[in-house]
């Protein structure tokens, strides 16, 4: 009885030995020390093909300062002149306000079904306020997704400047985001070219200003006029550390990244998000399929398609494996609220797709549940509220509140829905 009680013993010490290590370690983040250029394993796949001629397609992968009419196009121009016998496209992959929690879900569609031979990955200004462990999560799975559909794209991240980062630039670090983007890209041998160094130094020698609403000041650059966006001008400045890194890369080999999949830097990191189409069935009420012409179709060149209703009851349910759903989805001045059922649980409250910024239309998520066991099957059903959101979050922005809001742009209880985001799998 003894030895029978100690092996029970024994074997529940060895269960919860198991299960506590099980559960997910994360490495130890510590700030790094700053370069312009880390050359890691380089981008010999894209310059090969640059050298060979033909097509070559090149991503930007990133924010609003790679929105913006700047370095993206710069160093694309740029590159046409280096390599005049290659074909070379661009993909505009850039949404501002959008970090790598967005970016690890809209890959597939934004960047890889394009089959980049070369991706600029840029979120570390609007991962700022994400912890160490978000940015591996989301980063590492942007890296996974892009060489598993292909090993041989080459992938380099950017780190553009925000006036407030400055610190962090004199004492010779990189920003805390841009840090543990580095301890990745150590990790999977990416190279990394940061534009911070060189607009602080300017700085720092009286040649430049990080913001100013002054057209001209003599004898300075004008970065930005709000520490963040650069002017034509700074984005010139980040050309010339594209230059510099690019040279220092070019003469590297060509590299098959395929045996970097082999282990994991975070084990459960975002590689599994996805992007899911909407189908009919899907959909009870009046739901329309938007068709050109039709107000934020604009948006189908980030959903690939988009639903919308508007009609209190009308609903979209789907099932999936996994842990987490969201929707790709619009905010706007006209739109309603929804609920949203998991499993049979209602929440609480209804969510609004309105917010203080909705006096026009924007790309939005709603998040619908996370957490959720990853083994298990999950219903979401997410349904149009009879009633509109309390707009009034918005007022500050308008001239004649009370009378603005009134108005038939401000009515409505619509909904816009793109595609379904999981981190898992639909389930038919």
């Amino acid at each position: 009885m003894k030895k029978s009680l100690a092996a029970l013993l024994g074997w529940m010490v060895l269960v919860a030995t198991v299960f506590a290590e099980e559960k997910p370690t994360y490495p130890e983040f510590a700030m790094q020390k700053s370069n312009v250029v880390q050359v890691r394993e380089g981008i010999g796949n894209v310059v090969k093909k640059l050298e060979a001629g033909g097509d070559v397609t090149i991503a930007y992968f990133g924010g609003s300062i790679t929105a913006q009419n700047g370095w993206r196009p710069k160093t694309t121009a740029w590159l046409k002149t280096q390599y005049p016998k290659a074909n070379i496209h661009e993909i505009h992959a850039a949404i501002g306000g959008t970090g790598s929690d967005l970016g690890v879900y809209r890959n597939a569609f934004d960047v890889l079904r394009h089959k980049p031979d070369l991706v600029f990955v840029e979120f570390a200004t609007n991962d700022s306020g994400a912890s160490p462990v978000n940015i591996w999560k989301n980063m590492e799975g942007i890296v996974r997704q892009t060489w598993r559909a292909n090993p041989e794209t080459d992938i380099v991240y950017t780190y553009t400047f925000t006036a407030d980062k400055e610190p962090f630039i004199l004492q010779g670090t990189y920003t805390p985001s841009a840090s543990a983007m580095e301890m990745l890209a150590d990790f999977y041998g990416i190279p990394s070219i940061n534009f911070c160094p060189r607009i602080v130094s300017l700085k720092q020698a009286d040649q430049l200003v990080y913001k100013s609403n002054e057209k001209e000041i003599p004898g300075k650059i004008i970065f930005s006029g709000d520490g963040v966006h650069p002017h034509d001008a700074g984005h010139e400045e980040y050309l010339k550390d594209i230059l510099q890194g690019w040279n220092a890369m070019k003469t590297l080999p060509a590299v098959n990244h395929a045996a970097k999949l082999e282990k994991c830097f975070v084990a459960d990191n975002n590689e599994a998000a996805k992007m899911v189409d909407i189908t009919p069935d899907m959909l009870k009420g009046n739901w329309t399929k938007l068709a050109q012409g039709d107000k934020n179709y604009g948006f189908t060149n980030r959903t690939g398609e988009m639903w919308t209703a508007n009609a209190p009851g009308s609903t979209l349910t789907f099932r999936f494996k996994g842990s987490a759903a969201k929707i790709y989805d619009v905010l706007g001045p006209d739109c309603g609220q929804v609920t949203i059922s998991v499993d049979g649980k209602e929440a609480s409250k209804p969510i609004p797709r309105f917010d203080s910024y909705c006096t026009w239309y924007r790309l939005a998520t709603l998040r619908c549940c996370e957490g959720l066991d990853p083994n298990e099957v999950h219903t979401v059903v997410v349904t149009i509220h009879p009633e509109q959101p309390d707009r009034h979050s918005v007022a500050f922005r308008l001239k004649d509140p009370e009378k603005e809001l009134a108005e038939p742009k401000f009515q409505g209880t619509n909904v816009w829905f793109g595609k379904i985001m999981l981190m898992g799998d639909l389930v038919k």
